[in-house]
């Protein structure tokens, strides 16, 4: 399978959290948290559709400054979704420019803000580029088991997490995957193009069997074009950073989690300084690869390691990975670094 989402970490795995999720064959993009973005291009910042910020600590929030940057005078709306008070914090962060130029605009830049204020209930507010960025409110919603986002090729849900105060997790999912047999297509006598993209979404969304689908030379009905894909579950990536290791976080971590393909999840300290994560409401090494365990995650992505261990990541993920496994890491496995199963 092709997967639809290439998520890459914006920082590497100690500097500030931010993961960029690319989205294949489309033109638009995910940010989990907004660290330091300066290793993001324009484009890409330009692409980002939806960020979702655990908790406005400096090092998840700082990058909004850089994604705004590039956003003021395009004709575009982004969502933005986070912890209670993320709807305030945005504010006040527009409110230190002055926006006195807008008139000067014909584009217009729409920032619409939701913030998980219960495990189901959102609240929303509204920035808009040409009023100044005046705070309009857009009432609550609900949020049905934590459900943040939805469009027809993804869904985000949310679980609130405790960190030293709340802290949003996440989970990526795709409904389904429909994937394309490039030898049936061309088996037909059809040409490999755009064409396509409408009829994997018609699949997808699920359209009835007459729905009509232009072909490069013509029409066809799309029950007679359903033996040139396969339908497959779909990719769901799991985000997991700054929480406390505690029995609630850890069976909230596996509920939201379960089954993901990969879960990206902090392991700030080594497994030698549990009484250092505790005092920081951290997790170690081991416990998240426990966590990624318990979730029954395909893969474990650690990250935002803490830059006292600058030169042992390879121990880390060595730690990370004795704690996944089903069965303990053979001896001989300590000199493979960098290269455990389940990480890149």
């Amino acid at each position: 399978m092709t997967p639809s989402f290439h998520p890459r970490l914006v920082n590497g795995r100690y500097g500030d959290p931010a993961l960029f999720v690319d989205r294949a064959h489309e033109r638009g993009a995910l940010l989990f948290d907004l660290g330091d973005l300066h290793p993001l291009s324009a484009r890409d910042l330009l692409r980002v559709t939806h960020a979702f910020v655990s908790h406005m600590h400096m090092d998840h929030f700082v990058g909004f400054d850089s994604w705004l940057r590039v956003l003021v005078g395009r004709e575009k709306q982004v969502d933005l979704v986070g912890p209670e008070g993320l709807i305030d914090a945005v504010g006040h962060k527009l409110r230190a420019y002055t926006w006195d130029l807008v008139s000067r605009y014909d584009t217009d830049l729409v920032i619409d803000v939701a913030e998980l204020v219960a495990p189901d209930r959102l609240r929303r507010a509204r920035y808009r580029f040409l009023t100044g960025f005046a705070r309009e409110e857009l009432g609550e919603a609900d949020a049905p088991g934590g459900l943040v986002a939805r469009t027809p090729a993804f869904s985000v849900h949310a679980a609130i997490l405790e960190h030293h105060g709340p802290s949003l997790g996440f989970a990526l999912t795709e409904p389904v995957h429909v994937n394309v047999w490039r030898n049936r297509v061309e088996e037909r006598g059809l040409a490999v193009g755009p064409w396509l993209k409408p009829l994997k979404e018609a699949i997808r969304d699920g359209a009835p069997d007459d729905t009509v689908i232009t072909l490069p030379d013509g029409t066809a009905e799309l029950g007679t074009l359903r033996d040139l894909v396969s339908v497959e579950p779909g990719q769901k990536l799991g985000y997991i950073t700054d929480i406390r290791d505690t029995p609630a976080n850890r069976a909230a971590v596996a509920a939201l989690c379960d089954g993901a393909d990969t879960l990206f999840i902090e392991a700030s300290f080594a497994a030698d300084e549990a009484e250092r994560a505790r005092d920081r409401a951290h997790l170690t090494t081991t416990a998240a690869g426990e966590i990624a365990r318990a979730a029954q995650a395909r893969r474990v992505e650690p990250f935002h390691f803490s830059s006292r261990n600058e030169g042992r990541e390879a121990e880390m993920l060595l730690e990370v990975e004795a704690a996944f496994a089903p069965t303990p890491l053979p001896l001989s496995r300590a000199h493979q670094v960098g290269h455990a199963p389940g990480m890149t």
